[in-house]
């Protein structure tokens, strides 16, 4: 599917521009973080990149071409992810089905990804009454199964406690290390320093500035990355 490439993409909703002229390419290999305050058009740009969201200009491609990848070679996980009203298990048997899986892989496949994530003793449990947490980690295992080669993450620790936090970013490294391309959006300075290796920093709709995680935290090239590095930026 990559590189995914942006060209002049444009959104814009209410009569307001949310995504102004974006042009990137995004490859393989480095886990790419977007970085921002609230309101700089993160999560709408994820969105973009997904497919969710189609642009008001520009194009959107996928190895050049528009709508390329399949849907299972991509997932999404989002910052309060839908819980089918099925057991944690089933969340991901069902999203198998959905892919395509033959129906004796599915359970194999599932159980495997739930035994990594830490989930395998609330398999038969309600999805919809575990902890966020909980809940999130069954998100990412819900899309690990998929095997996917690009995985967009919408600031998934947003609403978790440290330690839930710390759980989640370890799947993020398991999952990147196996070969997944981690595409994931921020707001939290730390963890883009832990979980990156380049920085995508968005600022008003715009991407201000593109570098690699060491460089961008030790010397920003743009006043407004600097700013919110200082905790000086206001958020949109």
């Amino acid at each position: 599917m990559l590189p995914l490439q942006l060209d002049k993409v444009c959104f814009s909703a209410g009569g307001r521009s949310i995504i102004d002229h974006i042009s990137l390419e995004i490859g393989t290999g480095p886990r790419t973080i977007l970085l921002g305050p609230n309101g700089a058009g993160k999560s709408v740009l994820m969105r973009l990149c997904h497919g969710l969201l189609q642009p008001t200009s520009g194009a959107v491609l996928w190895r050049g071409a528009a709508n390329g990848g399949r849907p299972r070679q991509q997932a999404m996980v989002f910052q309060r992810p839908v819980m089918l009203r099925r057991s944690a298990l089933a969340n991901i048997t069902y999203g198998l089905k959905l892919a395509g899986i033959a129906p004796g892989e599915r359970e194999l496949r599932a159980r495997d990804v739930l035994e990594v994530v830490g989930l395998l003793h609330v398999a038969a449990r309600s999805a919809r009454v575990l902890s966020g947490g909980e809940q999130q980690r069954l998100a990412l295992a819900r899309a690990w199964a998929l095997n996917p080669e690009v995985l967009f993450l919408d600031e998934p620790t947003a609403n978790l406690d440290p330690g839930a936090t710390r759980d989640i970013e370890s799947i993020i490294a398991a999952i990147h290390a196996s070969g997944t391309k981690i595409i994931m959006s921020t707001h939290n300075l730390g963890q883009a320093r832990r979980l990156g290796d380049e920085i995508l920093f968005l600022y008003a709709g715009r991407l201000a500035e593109r570098a690699p995680v060491d460089r961008f935290f030790r010397q920003p090239a743009s006043a407004e990355a600097a700013a919110f590095i200082k905790g000086e930026l206001p958020w949109q």
